[in-house]
């Protein structure tokens, strides 16, 4: 059974059709990530398919119950994490999840074992009582995660979850969507990052202008596209883009200290490299190779719309 269906999910706002004839179907036990541009509708299907919008057509179906006709029991099977953390300020991060678990009907012990074991994993033991106005932004938004997860949801919601976080919450933020999955949950993510998409979804679906344009596994996605692969390399001493203006490199693109060059033809750029690095006395500190990626895809896709 699909943990997530959408068929027909229309929504307009005015003169914008912001979802536009929009299907969806999410395997349980999945980790699917939801992408697209700024403005593309990711934010607003999301809000359909948890409940929060009314679709002006289509259905949505949550462990094979209609949100809109049993809203109540379907969201008992969820929990959403938004992009803007809707935490209480004034609670404490203990309180929060009290009321949090009281909303989903948990019995007071189990409450107590749930947040004691959550605030452990997500490093806010010790600022349990302290009031959520007085965290960062990391750790509001650990509030936040912690608040979605406490009843141990069958579907989780997260809507850029680590945009604008440290690294250290960013980290924790990834390893509790892992938990989560591990313990049965299918997980819906929107990410404006595409490395992140990348590594942890098993199905990525791309929507553009409010339409699906692309749905498959990240690997097949980039397969799409596999004439541009790319090579980088960093040399000893600065560069310019002259070096790299030869037959066989389509694209050269500063990377931090390196250049990353598109080609269709690796090996050709490779033997240039390393024949124009010796002529010149140039010190090649790194040299790698990669297939397409999802981020070149993800460009393609969106570009063709």
């Amino acid at each position: 059974m699909d943990a997530i269906r959408a068929e027909h999910l229309k929504k307009t706002f005015g003169s914008v059709s912001a979802v536009d004839d929009v299907h969806l179907s999410v395997k349980e036990g999945e980790i699917f990530g939801f992408l697209g541009p700024n403005g593309a509708g990711k934010t607003t299907t999301i809000r359909l398919l948890t409940g929060v919008l009314t679709p002006d057509a289509g259905t949505v179906q949550i462990n094979g119950i209609d949100i809109h006709r049993h809203p109540l029991d379907a969201k008992m099977q969820m929990g959403v994490i938004p992009e803007n953390s809707t935490v209480y300020g004034d609670l404490s991060a203990e309180q929060n999840l009290q009321l949090s678990g009281k909303m989903y009907g948990m019995p007071r012990a189990l409450r107590e074992e749930r947040i004691n074991e959550i605030l452990l994993r997500l490093g806010l033991s010790d600022k349990r009582r302290n009031p959520v106005r007085t965290f960062s932004k990391g750790m509001k938004q650990r509030v936040s995660i912690a608040c979605a997860i406490i009843h141990r949801p069958q579907v989780l919601f997260l809507d850029e979850p680590t945009s604008g976080l440290d690294v250290q919450s960013r980290r924790l933020v990834i390893e509790t969507i892992h938990d989560m999955n591990e313990q049965g949950s299918t997980i819906f993510l929107t990410t404006h990052n595409i490395e992140e998409a990348n590594t942890l979804c098993q199905k990525v679906c791309i929507i553009n202008k409010g339409k699906i344009v692309a749905q498959d596994s990240p690997e097949r996605l980039k397969k799409m596209f596999d004439t541009t692969q790319s090579v980088e390399v960093s040399f000893d001493r600065t560069v310019t883009r002259d070096l790299f203006a030869v037959e066989g490199i389509l694209r050269a693109e500063p990377c931090g200290d390196k250049w990353r060059l598109y080609t269709d033809n690796p090996d050709l750029v490779l033997k240039y490299l390393v024949g124009r690095a010796e002529r010149e006395s140039l010190g090649i500190t790194s040299l790698s190779t990669s297939g397409p990626s999802l981020e070149e895809a993800f460009v393609q896709i969106t570009e063709c719309v």
